[in-house]
């Protein structure tokens, strides 16, 4: 049996471990984002904010106010809460209610609905909530194997949708949604809200206008992985559907490490800190590159596999290098090693840049200000209103879909090279596709479980 083959028939029987969760920020305070980067950069966008401020776009239903519907939000049994985080700080934007929420855990259903308000509607299967009354748009917090499914079905619904990174679990469901996006001309923001961070901006900006010289290396340093198991099959929770929360992953006895923010270090719901922080700083790479529409030429992955291998283990990579060529001859670099960040390297000096800081090998690569024909970067220092924003004017989010896609699609190109132990991988970019791998573009998508 192939490499490709045994993966898609027995996803179930790969290997990992676990980390705890490093909590991600949401909608970043425009002062904490802004109060440490240069006067001249805090001066420019303060104006950007100022002037969006004045557009008023068009109307959303009854009485101006656009009513959202959270689906996955999380809970005391997981500790991952990052769909309520979301839906708490969309809740504070003007104009804005959540009216219902959903969870296949009645504990979080419980639990998310109290931040709300008693008239809150609480369902348990996400189609239900679909047909709420007067919805205007969705959140997605759910655990990756469910966006594709969750965010198609809610556009095709005739709802906007604000889905967390990572966007997908394969690649072709990323063209899914977009495909969905654009048929159904919906509002569509990818949560990686590093976007409307102003250092990742002003980094990007540099890069782009050559104050590093000649980019030649973009290094994305993630965290290292988990590893971990084997883990017992124990009895579901009350309240808890567990076939309704493996949706269209395969059918396996309950295991509580596979579910809540465990999730990710299984191959059959993520991809790991590949896809996890990948989906953050690969995004921030790609967008210094200007590659938004495109990517890279090739992959090539070297990592460490999953120590055991089993249905009761972890299984996703906890220790990883890999490299990709780009058209104009940029080598990006993602690995587990080094300080969590990214770090953009030229013929003149270097940038780094991360949630916490901007750094430079020269403070003046920083201090200058850009030329007045400079180029600029789309501004956002708020990346839910961005979004409430969008979906009253229905001009595209910051991280519309396409932008989400391309970005994860980097991150499981490394997952695929990685499993086929390895090997280096040409990529057509236009096509989305492999180049001369079968084998590969077999796991360009996987089969779904029919869960009801």
């Amino acid at each position: 049996m192939s490499a490709s083959q045994e993966v898609l028939t027995q996803l179930s029987d790969f290997t990992h471990s676990e980390t705890t969760r490093r909590s991600v920020l949401q909608g970043m305070a425009k002062g904490v984002a802004l109060a440490s980067l240069p006067t001249w950069f805090v001066s420019e966008s303060s104006a950007a904010t100022a002037e969006s401020a004045l557009l008023r776009p068009r109307r959303i239903g009854p009485n101006d106010t656009i009513n959202v519907g959270l689906i996955g939000p999380g809970g005391p049994r997981g500790g991952y809460r990052q769909g309520l985080g979301v839906a708490r700080g969309m809740a504070t934007k003007k104009g804005v209610k959540v009216v219902a929420v959903c969870d296949v855990d009645k504990v979080h259903l419980d639990s998310a609905a109290t931040h709300f308000g008693t008239d809150t509607a609480k369902y348990v299967d996400y189609r239900e909530l679909l047909r709420h009354r007067d919805l205007d748009a969705v959140i997605i917090g759910t655990p990756d194997h469910w966006h594709a499914v969750q965010a198609v079905d809610a556009m095709k619904a005739g709802l906007d949708v604000y889905c967390e990174k990572p966007l997908t679990l394969t690649i072709g469901e990323g063209r899914d949604i977009v495909r969905a996006t654009n048929q159904g001309k919906r509002v569509f923001q990818t949560g990686s809200q590093q976007r409307s961070d102003a250092r990742f901006r002003m980094a990007c900006e540099l890069v782009r206008n050559g104050r590093v010289g000649r980019l030649r290396t973009v290094t994305t340093h993630l965290p290292g992985g988990p590893a971990g198991g084997p883990f017992e099959a124990k009895p579901v929770p009350e309240g808890f559907d567990w076939n309704l929360w493996l949706g269209p992953a395969p059918m396996t006895p309950y295991i509580p490490e596979r579910t809540h923010g465990n999730f990710r270090w299984w191959l059959e719901y993520s991809g790991g800190m590949l896809t996890d922080w990948g989906a953050h700083h690969n995004d921030i790479a790609q967008w210094a590159l200007g590659m938004d529409d495109a990517g890279p030429l090739s992959v090539e992955g070297v990592g460490k596999n999953p120590p055991l291998v089993g249905q009761n283990f972890y299984n996703t990579y906890p220790e990883f290098d890999v490299r990709y060529l780009y058209p104009n001859g940029v080598v990006l670099r993602c690995t587990n090693q080094g300080e969590n960040g990214v770090m953009f390297e030229g013929d003149e000096g270097w940038i780094f840049v991360s949630r916490g800081r901007i750094g430079a090998s020269d403070p003046k690569l920083l201090e200058a200000p850009l030329p007045s024909n400079a180029v600029r970067l789309e501004a956002s220092n708020d990346h839910i209103q961005n979004f409430v924003d969008c979906v009253r004017s229905r001009k595209k989010p910051i991280c519309h879909a396409e932008v989400g896609h391309r970005s994860v699609t980097v991150c499981h190109m490394a997952n695929i090279s990685l499993r086929l132990g390895g090997r280096k991988l040409a990529w057509d970019a236009r096509r989305e596709q492999f180049l001369n791998d079968q084998e590969a573009n077999l796991m360009l998508n996987r089969p779904r479980r029919k869960w009801a």
